[in-house]
């Protein structure tokens, strides 16, 4: 991914996750944090008949408190609700994978503070998600819904399924930067900022029409 900035541009993957989600039968898995992890191995262990992948960051990443957060068993469904009341129809979903989590938490813990109604879906695998039966997928993204945010920091071929035809996915449309990894993030608007204004501007969109 581009946070791998010191190794230069051309030596940035981000093309690699879409080209690992096209192999057929494959199982990508890109875990948010250690709790994620630990739940990602469960899986792949328990797949018989497919194999899979395990993408890990080379950065630090935090290690969310799940008494405050959803826990991580619902990575075995592909994607869950991580953060944001199941019983209330948020105003926006902010959906995310691996370290991109991290980006799409800090937005949702401002937006709460406004008194706006924000859902986190941690989202580490499309093929396992896609797996889920019609009722499980509607109640993580409610059709209802349309102001959304995909975050990740690869390409965006793919994601328009989940942000939908209006949403916003805040994603890599060229190689990277020559740079720190932290440098290069934030040159390509991967920070939480960033998150929390196309969350609202999603919502003010969406109000208006």
């Amino acid at each position: 991914m581009i946070g791998l900035g010191e190794d230069g541009p051309t030596h940035q993957p981000i093309e690699q996750l879409i080209a690992l989600r096209a192999i057929s039968n494959i199982v990508v898995l890109r875990p948010a944090d250690a709790n994620e992890v630990r739940e990602a191995y469960k899986v792949i262990m328990a797949l018989t008949e497919r194999p899979a992948c395990l993408v890990l960051s080379r950065q630090k990443l935090p290690t969310f408190d799940r008494s405050r957060y959803a826990g991580a068993e619902g990575l075995a469904r592909g994607a869950y609700i991580m953060a944001g009341s199941k019983d209330r129809t948020p105003d926006v979903i902010l959906i995310a994978s691996g370290s991109e989590v991290q980006l799409c938490i800090s937005a949702y813990e401002r937006l709460k503070q406004e008194g706006i109604a924000a859902r986190v879906v941690s989202m580490p695998s499309w093929e396992l998600f896609e797996a889920q039966d019609r009722h499980y997928r509607e109640e993580i993204l409610p059709p209802s819904v349309k102001a959304r945010i995909a975050v990740e920091a690869g390409a965006v071929i793919g994601w328009d399924r989940y942000a939908g035809p209006e949403g916003t996915i805040i994603g890599m449309h060229r190689f990277g930067g020559s740079a720190p990894g932290t440098s290069v993030m934030q040159k390509f608007g991967f920070t939480a900022e960033r998150v929390l204004q196309a969350a609202k501007d999603q919502i003010a969109k969406h109000q208006r029409a």
